[in-house]
Order: structure tokens, then sequence, then C-alpha cells
């Protein structure tokens, strides 16, 4: 984030985080993970729940697949951070449940387009549903304070994965890749 200079106004309102020490940040860690087993406990009851044929990684394959649009299969190999291969084979799986269809590209016949079916695209939103419903409930037992808290300390944690992972400014490559 960058500070305005000579305006006179901070760029948060908030100060600055204290340095953690190790004990602080291995338990920080230790809670995150926590809450992690968590919302994959959540996620793999949610796809129970609507469709008990399915993984969790054929899940992740649709909701990219939903957030993205219409992608080439080296572009939702990039994004699930598998090989072409390994998402080929997710592809097949899911083209057979009649969840993703592939085309071939008119502006370039050598490539296949993915997206997914009225079907996939109705199974990711059913999941996403109940994932919502039950967050919602957990969430709603915390007392408001709590919840005020818990939103600070989740953006703030987003926050500090995306610069993580962004790293140094990208190069064309890496943001076409990013894109997706």
């Amino acid at each position: 984030m960058v500070r305005q200079a000579n305006r006179g106004t901070p760029a948060s309102q908030e100060p600055p985080p204290e340095p953690l020490d190790d004990a602080a940040v291995e338990e920080v860690g230790e809670v995150v993970m926590a809450a992690s087993r968590l919302f994959v406990a959540i996620s793999a009851r949610s796809l129970a729940a609507i469709d008990t044929t399915l993984t969790l990684p054929q899940l992740r394959t649709l909701v990219v697949l939903d957030g993205e649009g219409p992608v080439k299969l080296a572009a939702l190999a990039a994004a699930l951070d598998v090989n072409p291969s390994t998402a080929m084979r997710m592809v097949d799986k899911l083209a057979a449940h009649a969840l993703v269809d592939r085309q071939v590209n008119p502006g370039n016949r050598r490539e296949v387009v993915l997206r997914l079916t009225p079907e996939g695209a109705g199974l990711v939103e059913r999941v996403m549903d109940h994932r919502r419903r039950e967050i919602r409930a957990i969430v709603s037992r915390l007392p408001a304070d709590q919840r005020t808290g818990l939103i600070r300390s989740l953006r703030a944690l987003a926050g500090a994965a995306d610069e993580a992972l962004m790293g140094p400014e990208p190069g064309p490559a890496e943001r076409t890749a990013r894109s997706i």
C-alpha cells in the first residue's frame, strides 16, 4: 500500500501492527491452520450435501471455470496450479458428468476452450449457497464485537497474502497468467 505524501492523511485509520515475536507468529499460524481446516470441512460437507460423486478438487475446477468463464486448458491448469495433463484428466471426468463443455477454439483449432454447462453452473451455485449458509450460521454465533474484529483480521490476512503472492511487478506473461 502506498501512503500519499504531503497530504496529512494516513493511508489507513489504524496504526501499523506491532511486530510479533516467534511464539505469537506460531500461535497465529496454528489458529489460521485450524480455520483453514474448518473451511475445508465446510466445503466438503457442502459438496456432499449437494453431490456425493464429486471430489473437492473437481469442485475447485468448477469454481475456477465459474469465475473465469470460457478458458483454454493451459489457463485452467495455471489457475489450479497443476500440470495441463492433470487438468485434462479433471476436465474429462467433469465432462463425463455433463458439468463441463469442451469446444474447439474457432480462432485456433489446435486449442480447446472449456466452460461450465448449465448443470455445472447450477451445481456450483448450490454448493456455494450451502457453504455461505453454513458459514453465516457459524459467524452468527459470535458476539458482534468479535465479528467486527474477525472482518478486520481476515481482510488483513487476505491483504498480506495478496502482497506475498504478488511479489515484484509481473512481466507480460505473468500478468496474463494471473488474470485467470
